[in-house]
């Protein structure tokens, strides 16, 4: 059985409307104006604290304002889930996974802490066997180190990472495991960018790429 590790965020759900609703409450809170939901979809992937970089950026933002905000923002994330959904078909194929035998990590640059509320809230915690968060570890993805200690606590076997965007495809490429691209994610640029085994756009279609890939 293989050993399969899970981004979250534009993987498995749909967090961008929370993503969007909260930074928008408290850059209201200054004044200051607010972000588009494509906007909000581009500025994630790669962590908090980047989000925020980006956020000062395209409000030009000086570094005491952009630590406030994302000090605020970290305060109400853990709760943000109101309008975040699960993608069709993934618990269905996360049940077939495990109880086919596979191993299930997951893998985000989310910090801990709202990624095991999100969990809790779409009881999704059951399925995986190693959870780690964007603070987890000093480094986060695209550095490959994350990666390879949910692998490394998932024992023994063939591995394989499924995620939705730049940020994973470069992890995988770095940590040097196929790599299965979710094309309805959080993806910036055209599916034939990013290195991957396989792409889908229907988490019904997973299983059947991954026993693909385990067969060769």
């Amino acid at each position: 059985m293989a050993r399969l590790v899970f981004d979250l965020d534009g993987t498995l759900i749909d967090s961008v409307p929370d993503i969007h609703a909260l930074v928008n409450r408290v850059t209201a809170t200054r004044g200051l104006p607010a972000i588009d939901l494509p906007t909000t979809r581009r500025f994630v992937g790669r962590g908090a604290s980047v989000f925020f970089d980006r956020l000062a950026a395209h409000l030009d933002l000086d570094d005491t304002t952009k630590r406030a905000l994302l000090a605020e923002f970290l305060q109400g994330y853990a709760s943000a889930t109101g309008k975040t959904e699960i993608y069709p078909g993934v618990i269905d194929v996360l049940r077939q996974l495990q109880v086919s035998g596979h191993r299930l990590g997951l893998c985000t640059n989310k910090p801990l802490g709202p990624t095991r509320a999100v969990l809790a809230h779409f009881h999704l915690a059951t399925f995986f066997d190693v959870v780690i968060g964007g603070d987890s570890l000093p480094v986060r993805k695209p550095d490959p180190a994350p990666l390879r200690a949910a692998f490394d606590a998932l024992d023994d076997g063939p591995m394989i990472y499924l995620g939705d965007s730049e940020t994973d495809a470069d992890t995988a490429v770095a940590a040097e495991v196929p790599f299965l691209l979710f094309t309805q994610g959080y993806r910036i640029g055209p599916v034939e960018s990013l290195p991957h085994a396989a792409a889908f756009d229907d988490w019904r279609d997973a299983p059947d790429l991954i026993a693909g890939l385990l067969q060769n």
